[in-house]
């Protein structure tokens, strides 16, 4: 087997486009009764902010891998200079169940992460304003927040007008891609980036929500951190989307705090399957906000952790690593 780390997949790179198309394939495979990933449960121990999350996961189709994602979140380590995830995931043979591969990668967690929210701003294109240009709003300028801005000024092209960031710690301007310096701001408060945002990226590790506001006419609210709104603020929307219902209405989510408080149900948002396979977002009119809210599903990193792991192959990158009976 092989071990890759956060080098290696830098290395190997990120090509967004091949990424967000991946999950839309792999999206109608879970359709279609092809992918297997349970509930996922939580390990809770000590401080009850922090948890370690198993993943266990099987994509079919015509490139087939199992494995499992292990990562440990521990919002304390930002204030110590640490990262607040830790990643890791083990690739199974899925005909022998053989290890094939050990990755231990951050990058991995926030590229598959960005590269779902990219499958939802790709449906939405249609949506979107067109004269005018787009504004791109991130609150949290984390780790997953600088890697939603490369996938969406990707994604967006010459349509990505300008862009707003907003965090609480400060922004340093060179963390900014210099490609995009010209077109970004750094706000001062998140209402600001809030109002004038066409798609909004929450990004934060909050541990209070704070939004107080409906979302902009059209806007597309890429809720990456699921612990931002106050539910008087989502209770009207009628346009949302989540990856999988009995994932994300747990573990006290805005989902959550929408179905125990105001009433929403299974039945009353849509899947990003419905989104991908069913085009459901023509449903609603444009003016209608769409908030899509992942939990994220193992599948997704399954799927792209073997992605890195064939190129892995291909090149000759990574770690060999020796096994015995």
């Amino acid at each position: 087997m092989i071990y890759l780390h956060d080098r290696h997949i830098r290395r190997l790179g990120v090509d967004w486009l091949q990424l967000i198309g991946l999950v839309e394939e792999i999206v109608r495979l879970e359709d279609q009764g092809e992918c297997v990933h349970p509930l996922k449960p939580y390990l809770r121990f000590g401080d009850p902010a922090n948890r370690i999350i198993a993943m266990p996961a099987y994509v079919g189709g015509e490139l087939p891998m199992a494995g499992i994602k292990w990562i440990a979140s521990f919002p304390g380590n930002i204030g110590q200079g640490k990262p607040r995830a830790h990643n890791t995931l083990v690739l199974n043979d899925p005909a022998t169940g053989e290890p094939v591969a050990f990755l231990r990668s951050g990058q991995l967690n926030g590229i598959r992460t960005a590269a779902v929210s990219g499958v939802m701003l790709r449906a939405s294109l249609d949506r979107l304003p067109l004269s005018e240009g787009l504004r791109l709003g991130i609150i949290g300028w984390g780790p997953v927040g600088r890697l939603h801005l490369e996938m969406c000024a990707t994604l967006l092209g010459d349509r990505l007008r300008a862009v707003t960031l907003y965090d609480l710690r400060g922004i340093d301007p060179e963390t900014i891609p210099a490609t995009l310096r010209g077109r970004t701001e750094v706000a001062t408060d998140w209402r600001s980036l809030y109002r004038i945002s066409d798609v909004i990226v929450t990004s934060t590790a909050s541990d209070r929500r704070y939004i107080d506001e409906p979302p902009p006419h059209g806007s597309l609210l890429l809720h990456v951190s699921l612990r931002d709104y106050e539910t008087t603020s989502l209770s009207g929307l009628k346009a949302i989307v989540v990856d999988d219902w009995q994932e994300v209405c747990r573990e006290n989510t805005d989902i959550e705090q929408l179905h125990q408080q105001a009433g929403l149900t299974a039945s009353g948002v849509c899947t990003l399957a419905d989104v991908v396979c069913r085009n459901a977002l023509a449903r609603w009119e444009p003016e209608e906000p769409v908030l899509f809210a992942s939990m994220g599903l193992g599948i997704f990193d399954i799927a792209i952790a073997a992605r890195y792991w064939r190129q892995a192959l291909d090149r000759n990158e990574g770690v060999r690593l020796e096994g015995g009976f």
